[in-house]
């Protein structure tokens, strides 16, 4: 494309140039050749008063050579024979005709000239005769030969021609090197837009191309961007709706683990305790592939909306009966009115499996937890709570991948997804997620959940502050407000 353009410049500019120059070229021919002749009929104009006045050689021949041209042997005179009766009357006039300097013109061309009475140029050898007609006092008509050398006639012609040459060739370079620089300026943004598309193909999904060059192609570089990322967003939510889907698992195997516990001894109940953790450790290892491979995005599609009273409702029914298996003691507070929220079903679902699942997987047993529901108005919170050892890195449990307990990341069993699920079913609305110390000595993590799409103030969602009132048997233990490590969920 860069060569084809500076073809096609080429091509226009030398025909341009040489549509102009070739006529120029001619013009300057033309003039200089009429300069030439001009030079000439003044110089015949000089002996014109001399003839007017006598015929004789010897005053004839003196006014000739007088002359700057008659001196350099280019002017000649021609008197024709006078007739009979003026020969008689014209007193010292010559018999015959009078060639007076050195003559180059043919005798055919001077009687022609002294014939028709016009001014003629005749080609002699080394350039040109100009024959200039002249009135004698005697009627006749006499001839004024004025030689002009080539020379003369093309002086000057050659230089013009090579500067007319040099100005040519300077447009044509001129005209080369403009568009190979725009050639390039088009060319380079169109051939990193190839080499994108061939990287994106091959699988590099952070290619992007600089939107530079001109604005058709800086179109096409806004287009390709926004095509590479939404290929990254259509892949990112494919991998985190596979991550997601392989964490919901993980309530049911936590399930099916704890009722593998109570199997007691024996072959059957060694085979189902290892099929579970076989199971277990597929699941993590799917849900760590997924996470690896995608790139972080943005926050979850929260559907239609649900009453967050009854979801927790209900999966707190489920897990109850678990809590009940492990001596845990439960408490359930702020769920005996609807609370509709902009979170679908599933996800709010999710995101409480995820955080009740991690507190029977990371908790002893016999740990009391407890979940509180608080409206305030523009946000609901959801505040999970548990009596367990606590968090080490809050801040660490919040980064995607780093979940595990007593700052074991990336310990056994844990992936760090089920955290992040709830932090984005939190951000979708608006609000964010915080992990702090609870009154009953564990871990505390608060949902905020933002009713109208915007994030609450920072003043009223501080870490050192509770929202709502403590329920009975947290009030039973000392508070402690101190936020401190513990280990990740």
């Amino acid at each position: 494309m860069r060569w084809a353009l500076v073809k096609v410049c080429l091509a226009v500019t030398a025909m341009v140039v040489i549509a102009f120059a070739v006529p120029l070229g001619l013009v300057i021919r033309e003039m200089a050749s009429d300069r030439a002749f001009s030079d000439a009929e003044r110089q015949a104009g000089a002996i014109a008063p001399t003839l007017s006045i006598t015929t004789d050689r010897e005053e004839l021949t003196r006014a000739v050579l007088s002359t700057e041209p008659g001196d350099r042997g280019h002017l000649a005179v021609h008197v024709p024979a006078p007739g009979k009766a003026r020969a008689e009357d014209a007193e010292g006039a010559e018999d015959g005709p009078l060639d007076i300097g050195t003559r180059r013109a043919t005798p055919k061309d001077v009687a022609t000239v002294q014939e028709d009475g016009r001014a003629s140029i005749a080609e002699v050898t080394g350039g040109f005769a100009l024959l200039q007609p002249t009135a004698l006092s005697t009627g006749e008509i006499a001839v004024v030969e004025v030689f002009v050398p080539e020379g003369e006639v093309s002086n000057g012609v050659a230089t013009a021609w090579l500067m007319l040459a040099g100005v040519g060739v300077a447009l044509i370079v001129g005209s080369v090197a403009v568009a190979d620089r725009l050639g390039v300026r088009m060319v380079q943004p169109a051939q990193r837009l190839a080499g994108a598309a061939q990287d994106l193909g091959e699988g590099r999904l952070g290619t992007r191309v600089p939107e530079e060059g001109p604005t058709e192609l800086r179109s096409a570089a806004v287009a390709f961007n926004s095509m590479a990322d939404q290929v990254v967003q259509l892949l990112a939510n494919e991998r985190e709706l596979a991550a997601d889907l392989s964490h919901r698992l993980r309530t049911p195997l936590t399930v099916l683990r704890l009722n593998a516990a109570s199997l007691g001894e024996g072959p059957a109940a060694e085979q189902t305790r290892a099929a579970v953790q076989q199971l277990e450790h597929e699941v993590d290892t799917i849900i760590r592939t997924a996470r690896e491979q995608r790139p972080q995005t943005q926050g979850v599609q929260t559907g239609a909306g649900c009453d967050a009273s009854e979801v927790i409702r209900e999966r707190m029914g489920f897990w109850s009966a678990l809590a009940e298996d492990e001596g845990r003691e439960v408490r359930l507070a702020g769920v005996d009115r609807t609370v509709r929220i902009p979170v679908a079903r599933p996800e709010l679902a999710a995101a409480l499996d995820a955080l009740l699942g991690n507190v029977f997987r990371h908790t002893p047993e016999g740990t009391a937890f407890a979940v509180d529901v608080h409206h305030s108005g523009d946000a609901v919170i959801v505040l999970v709570s548990d009596a367990g050892p606590g968090i080490d890195d809050p801040k660490a449990a919040l980064a995607r991948g780093a979940s595990g307990r007593d700052g074991a990341a990336g310990s056994v069993g844990s992936t760090g997804l089920g955290l992040d699920i709830v932090r984005r079913v939190a951000e979708s609305t608006g609000g964010d997620l915080r992990i702090g110390r609870s009154v009953l000595g564990g871990t505390e993590v608060r949902i905020w959940i933002g009713l109208h799409g915007s994030r609450p103030e920072r003043g009223r969602r501080g870490h050192g502050r509770r929202v709502g009132r403590r329920t009975g048997w947290q009030r039973r233990r000392e508070p402690r407000t101190a936020t401190g490590p513990g280990p990740q969920h």
